[in-house]
């Protein structure tokens, strides 16, 4: 019986068709990186120096001048606050040194600045609560009506981000982006895998994710140009206004519709990607039809993803390595960023590192497989945390340097992750599952932030420690799930239970078994036959 794969082989796995698909949705992926780490720029902080009652009172009664009070008394430390403040007479704040980059204009500094962290834990809190909605509804209701509302919501709440008169309305603002923004990436994320064929399903996984590291590498231009944050948020966001047009003209997957019973929808696409391919239409289309009809349509359900032994491992296994990267992955900008330099330079390098990664995966996926390049790449992200502890402060290049590489590690993790997500599971319930265990990502989002910067204020190698951790960790149950390099995707829950990796089959102990009896049963007969003999 014909698969989807069989039919993609015949009509193109990545022609004409796929290409025109896969361009928009690596747009996508590409705007998702400023809601993802944009807050790197909105929330920089200039050289400032708090206010106290006391020190007002004395430069008062000595009639100090502005220049003799800053260098007569002693600047509060920065630590990782932002400056989202407006400088006015009478502010929380003065300013000694202002920065080219001024963002958001809400006093957060000082007695506030925990409120800086709060606001990067909205987009995070709204990306968490959002897993089981926003999954459901593309596994529920379609990938493509679930792309299209998710990057319309988004824009809007973009949009308003940047109008916004205070901090509250900010803050809400960002938690309803972060409800829908991921979920439009990850629905991107599930349709072209879905589109193409076993051959190129790695590939298109690996640039989707290579085109979210082109947009670091944009934001950190497009920041550097506009210093107002009002002007970078509505930058960040209007661009993706041009996708939804390129999007009415994406069809919703094919295996999604065969999954739901909407053959006649499904032979109608396959068939548009057959003449978009310069490709005949397979005789056996029409019985591929025919015979998914004979089965049930699949709805999907939460307790599915834990419904069998093995999706039960993969879901607990993928959970804690969506969370074990995004730590890692958060953690190391935010560290850099704490104890680094030049903002911009250190974000650009670390941004960087991420396309020598991405050519690391293209060469040892398909050559060495999914989960030891997997593993190794957490192990070597975990070495360099764990080197960074004992590297001195004034060797501060040594220290970014080493930092990228632990940096390039986590990101080929983060990468892999990904693309093990979305083999693991069948088609019914694939991009629930990709939003359940990436939520932990979301998770980790929300207590990076306070985790980092408040174990800096104690000693600046203890977040480190943490990374160390939980990378070794997350080295060692990679290996426990099963090597999914040239596998097809599977459609059932029988298929994802039948993944298997070096495992004798069944079937050969059972045939052994079988001639050992019959070995003893003809011995049996020759030594009766010989006593009869005589």
């Amino acid at each position: 019986m014909s698969t989807t794969d069989d039919i993609l082989q015949q009509i193109g796995e990545f022609g004409l068709f796929q290409k025109l698909v896969f361009l928009p949705l690596c747009l996508l992926s590409a705007l998702f990186a400023p809601v993802y780490v944009g807050i790197v720029f909105l929330a920089f902080t200039p050289d400032h120096r708090c206010l106290s009652p006391g020190v007002a009172e004395l430069s008062q009664r000595c009639g100090w001048s502005l220049a003799e009070e800053l260098n007569l008394t002693r600047a509060t430390p920065t630590g990782h606050a932002s400056a989202l403040l407006e400088e006015r007479a009478g502010g929380a704040a003065r300013l000694t040194n202002v920065s080219r980059l001024r963002p958001l204009q809400f006093d957060l500094v000082c007695e506030n600045s925990w409120r800086v962290d709060l606001f990067q834990s909205c987009v995070n809190a709204g990306f968490f609560i959002s897993f089981l909605g926003v999954g459901y509804v593309a596994d529920r209701f379609g990938r493509k009506l679930c792309l299209l509302a998710t990057t319309l919501i988004s824009i809007v709440f973009g949009i308003l981000m940047a109008i916004v008169p205070d901090y509250t309305s900010l803050l809400l603002f960002r938690l309803l982006q972060g409800l829908v923004s991921k979920g439009s990436w990850a629905a991107g994320l599930t349709m072209i895998t879905e589109f193409v064929g076993l051959g190129y399903r790695r590939t298109v996984v690996i640039l989707y994710q290579t085109a979210f590291s082109v947009g670091l590498v944009l934001l950190c231009g497009v920041a550097y140009a506009l210093p107002h944050w009002r002007r970078l948020q509505l930058a960040m966001s209007l661009p993706t206004l041009l996708l939804l047009l390129c999007f009415w003209y994406v069809p919703e997957s094919p295996r999604w519709l065969l999954s739901q019973k909407k053959n006649t929808q499904a032979v109608k696409i396959l068939d548009r990607i057959a003449q978009k391919n310069g490709k005949p239409t397979p005789a056996d289309l029409k019985m591929l039809s025919l015979k998914e009809d004979a089965t049930e349509k699949l709805s999907p359900s939460f307790a599915d993803l834990f419904r069998t032994p093995q999706l039960r491992k993969h879901t607990f296994i993928l959970m804690y390595l969506w969370f074990t990267s995004s730590v890692l992955y958060q953690g190391l900008i935010m560290h850099l960023g704490a104890t680094g330099g030049d903002l911009y330079l250190d974000f650009l390098f670390s941004a960087l590192m991420e396309f020598p990664a991405a050519f690391v995966i293209l060469v040892t996926v398909d050559r060495v497989g999914r989960l030891y390049p997997m593993a190794a790449s957490n192990l070597v992200a975990g070495a360099a945390c764990l080197a960074m502890i004992f590297i001195p402060h004034d060797l501060y290049w040594l220290s970014t340097a080493v930092a990228c590489l632990g940096r390039m590690g986590i990101t080929i993790a983060f990468q892999m992750v990904c693309l093990v997500n979305t083999e693991l599971y069948p088609t019914f319930i694939r991009n629930l599952g990709v939003m359940v265990c990436s939520s932990m990502c979301d998770l980790s989002g929300i207590v990076t932030p306070f985790l980092v910067f408040r174990l800096i204020e104690f000693w600046q190698g203890l977040p480190l420690i943490l990374f160390v951790a939980l990378s070794l960790v997350a080295g060692g149950v990679t290996l426990l799930l099963p090597e999914t390099k040239g596998v097809a995707l599977p459609e059932t829950i029988e298929d994802v239970e039948k993944l298997q990796r070096k495992a004798k089959p069944k079937e050969n102990t059972i045939y052994l078994q079988v001639q050992t009896s019959e070995l003893q049963g003809l011995g049996r007969d020759i030594s009766l036959g010989t006593k009869g003999q005589r």
